[in-house]
């Protein structure tokens, strides 16, 4: 098939030596690319058990058929490895320009094993492939990291790197790269800083062969023009994100002081016209049509972003309504190489412990001055730092506030409360990764839409089949934002690679990356005890809003488990069956 380069970049960083290989096109046609295609890669590579701080663990940085084409909002990396947060498997996208040039160099996907001596960086030009020392970077943050890089190398090397986060192996810590774009889930910058690896540079020079490039560019602009560029869907440009901080006040699903409520006094402070206010320039990734990308000044500094993860849990959730302290707080979190929703949720639960009188971290809800010095005392590992770095889930083993530790299979909640929108429970819990909103995101039809937010019926199916949709766009590696169906990004694959996919193939390559990606999880030692959620989900009604008096009760979130895994021809406990892995060809 056209599309892929069929080659892989193989380095192992313990002996400072490259190899590459063909690409398992056998796998390829199976799990196409991106998230299902590295998946399958460190399913099939990677040890039982292995250690994620281990050199043995892997990194993988995959890219797909249409990466480094015209088409549009294809300009995303899959990077998959073992959680060292979680110990689930492990994949996040980033955005930017990099995967571009990875392809451009003429490799579909860059394989990292081993581990340096001393802290060190890659640089990939084209086949030739050099290591070099980084000393003088280590402990330097992201942003002083790719200046440097850029200038000693020069202006057309594409740069990935790490922060002080993750040079001291947190949990929390992401991947940065083009400043402010971020892998930003589960550690996964943590387990490039085990290896020492403080950055690698880019630069191709080659190109990407398609199947019918002229025809590829009339039809995708056609399709775009009809379900993404469109007046009703140009928000991504207009507004960006933020736009729902005000639509989840309005329906009760914004985080607000650790989850204790859905709403949020304040929330104009952070809104999209706040936004609008302060923005100052707009960027876009490598080959995209929507631009949603902000840059936003104010008194305390200028980030891009924040997006609405960030001001949902690093605003409301932490009580903070000002935006030029939400927009130091993310700018702090992306030099030191870190997950603003991992920090914000933790800044929260830190807080709260504090105000029941549990632990004393000397955080309180709306505390402006303690609350724009956690980034750094989390990256650096000093003072509260040590110990919120561990978690929610570990800072509540240790202390106590497991009930309302927001976080499922240690990773935490996202910026939409389940309690407004059930499916968002059932998908948080049934998530690979932990509590994330990119496997399923059915806030949109019930919170914001018109389906029935507060009871089962039919939830189970609808998260199922959001997640095997998302789960074929994430290995097609298109942007969440391309409002693209299985249909059109059937017709558009095949337009790139020459094959003929149909969207219900695309729909079964999707089932079968969310199975290869729970049998990686089963392998680890996860069953369905693990699917579920904090008790205040269960046990604690929402307060005010559209939302007041709201819970998920257990027996209804039991119910929807239940009907799941039966859709799903998974066990009772949640253990793939023997037919159904027959079926899936696992």
């Amino acid at each position: 098939m056209m599309g892929y380069q069929n080659k892989v970049l193989r380095v192992n960083l313990s002996s400072k030596s490259w190899s590459t290989e063909p690409l398992n096109m056998t796998w390829a046609k199976k799990y196409i690319g991106g998230k299902g295609l590295g998946i399958k890669y460190l399913y099939e590579e990677l040890a039982p058990h292995t250690d994620p701080f281990s050199p043995e663990n892997k990194l993988i940085f995959m890219t797909a058929p249409l990466t480094g084409t015209t088409v549009p909002c294809s300009g995303k990396l899959a990077i998959i490895s073992r959680s060292p947060a979680t110990g689930t498997i492990l994949d996040c996208s980033i955005g930017g320009h990099i995967a571009s040039e990875i392809k451009f160099a003429g490799y579909d996907a860059v394989i990292i094993e081993g581990a340096l001596d001393e802290p060190g960086v890659l640089k990939i030009e084209d086949d030739h492939i050099t290591f070099l020392p980084a000393d003088d970077l280590w402990g330097k943050g992201s942003h002083e990291t790719e200046t440097a890089l850029i200038e000693a190398h020069g202006k057309d090397m594409k740069v990935i790197s790490i922060g002080p986060a993750g040079e001291n192996l947190s949990t929390m810590a992401c991947i940065n790269s083009d400043y402010y774009r971020q892998a930003g889930r589960g550690g996964i910058g943590s387990v490039m800083g085990s290896k020492k690896l403080k950055g690698f540079l880019v630069k191709g020079t080659g190109g990407v062969q398609v199947h019918s490039i002229q025809e590829a560019i009339t039809r995708i602009n056609e399709i775009m023009r009809s379900d993404t560029l469109t007046d009703d869907n140009l928000w991504a440009y207009t507004d960006g994100t933020a736009m729902l901080v005000e639509m989840s006040h309005n329906t009760g699903i914004l985080p607000t002081h650790n989850f204790q409520d859905g709403t949020f006094g304040a929330y104009q402070g952070i809104d999209s016209e706040a936004m609008k206010k302060a923005r100052s320039g707009k960027k876009a990734c490598g080959s995209c049509a929507l631009g949603c990308g902000n840059f936003t000044k104010t008194g305390r500094g200028a980030v891009e972003g924040p997006e609405y993860e960030t001001l949902a849990l690093c605003g409301s959730s932490c009580g903070i309504g000002e935006l030029d302290a939400v927009v130091k707080f993310n700018d702090l979190c992306d030099d030191m190489g870190l997950d603003t929703i991992s920090v914000g949720n933790t800044t929260a639960f830190a807080m709260e412990l504090t105000e029941k009188g549990i632990k004393d971290f000397g955080l309180r809800f709306g505390d402006v001055e303690s609350y724009l010095k956690v980034p750094e005392l989390i990256a650096r590992k000093e003072g509260i730092g040590m110990e919120l770095g561990l978690g929610t889930r570990e800072l509540a083993k240790r202390y106590g506030g497991e009930d309302f530790a927001m976080q499922v299979k240690g990773l935490e909640f996202p910026g939409y409360e389940p309690r407004g929108s059930w499916g968002m429970g059932l998908a948080y819990a049934t998530s690979d990764r932990g509590a994330c909103h990119m496997r399923a995101w059915p806030v949109a039809v019930e919170a914001y839409g018109d389906v029935d937010a507060f009871t089962v019926e039919g939830k189970a199916q609808l998260v199922m089949e959001m997640q095997n949709s998302n789960a074929v766009k994430f290995s097609l590696i298109l942007c969440d934002f391309w409002a693209a169906g299985e249909e059109a990004m059937a017709e558009v694959l095949n337009l790139i690679t020459g094959a003929d996919y149909t969207a219900e193939e695309l729909l079964a390559i999707g089932e079968r990356v969310v199975n290869i990606a729970r049998a990686f999880n089963i392998r680890e030692g996860f069953t369905g005890t693990h699917d579920t959620l904090p008790n205040r989900i269960f046990n604690d009604a929402l307060k005010s809003g559209a939302t007041a008096g709201k819970k998920i009760p257990r027996e209804d979130f039991d119910r929807m488990l239940a009907e799941y895994y039966h859709l799903r021809g998974w066990t009772a406990e949640g253990i793939i069956s023997d037919e159904k892995t027959a079926v899936l060809e696992l």
